[in-house]
């Protein structure tokens, strides 16, 4: 999924100035190791989603490493590269990645821009990183401060629509939390009742389809910290929701 001429100068710590600069950390071969054992949590996220219906991986949504740089704090792109382990098993082979980090998953975009039978749909703030967005096969960009009651407005008017539309065999959701109103980053105004509401309604719509449903962390930078934890805790209690209601959870 990577170049190899990419991954050799990650392993050597080889990247040069520029590249440290975008990845936006200082390379380290903890850095390394944090990496790749994310990577694999969302391989492993995957195959158990499609054993148990939902799972997820609490790091990963590296979403703004390329094939061949590394971008926005991320060094590999971990569901890019958990969607080529399933094809090459063949257990998936029509992925849809549910983007809702509150910026676009511009590395993911330009993996799959030739990729028909991917589909990648990010619902973003418009005027927030990366300044120059990727064409993702669905953009829903979102003005700044939009509050609770438009964003699932609009996340209603889209996702539904791209799942009919794709008809994928496993959805991956990227439950970025930095829309939260109180986030340094993220220039919208969601509660924490809004955040919570996305999360329900992305695991019924995937619920109601038979879909299973790969979960990544995302983004959150919090002001306080404990706002963007919460509602990443949020996320889960939502998805062991979802989970106990599949006709699958009684034979745990």
């Amino acid at each position: 999924m990577h170049t190899d001429f990419y991954l050799g100068r990650v392993a050597r710590g080889a990247l040069d100035p520029d590249e440290r600069l975008r990845l936006g950390l200082p390379w380290s071969l903890e850095l390394l190791a944090r990496a790749r054992a994310a990577l694999h949590g969302t391989v492993m996220a995957a195959r158990a989603a499609l054993e148990h219906g939902i799972a997820g991986n609490l790091a990963g949504g590296t979403h703004h490493a390329f094939r061949d740089r590394a971008e926005g704090y991320c060094l590999f792109n971990d569901i890019a590269v958990a969607i080529e382990v399933l094809r090459r098993e063949g257990l998936a082979s029509r992925p849809l990645i549910a983007d809702l980090d509150v910026h676009q998953g511009n590395g993911t975009a330009s993996i799959f821009a030739t990729d028909a039978t991917t589909f990648t749909f990010s619902m973003h703030a418009a005027a927030n990183y990366p300044s120059v967005k990727e064409r993702s096969s669905l953009d829903v960009e979102l003005a700044l401060g939009c509050d609770d009651a438009t964003y699932l407005e609009t996340l209603e008017a889209h996702l539904p629509a791209a799942l009919d539309a794709h008809v994928p065999d496993i959805v991956f959701y990227q439950a970025g939390v930095d829309a939260l109103h109180a986030d340094r980053f993220g220039r919208l105004a969601l509660t924490h009742e809004g955040l919570a509401a996305r999360d329900e309604r992305v695991f019924e719509w995937c619920e109601s389809r038979g879909l299973p449903v790969v979960i990544t962390l995302g983004g959150g930078y919090g002001r306080p910290l404990d706002a963007s934890i919460e509602a990443h805790a949020n996320v889960w209690r939502a998805a062991r929701r979802a989970r106990d209601r599949r006709p699958e959870a009684v034979t745990r």
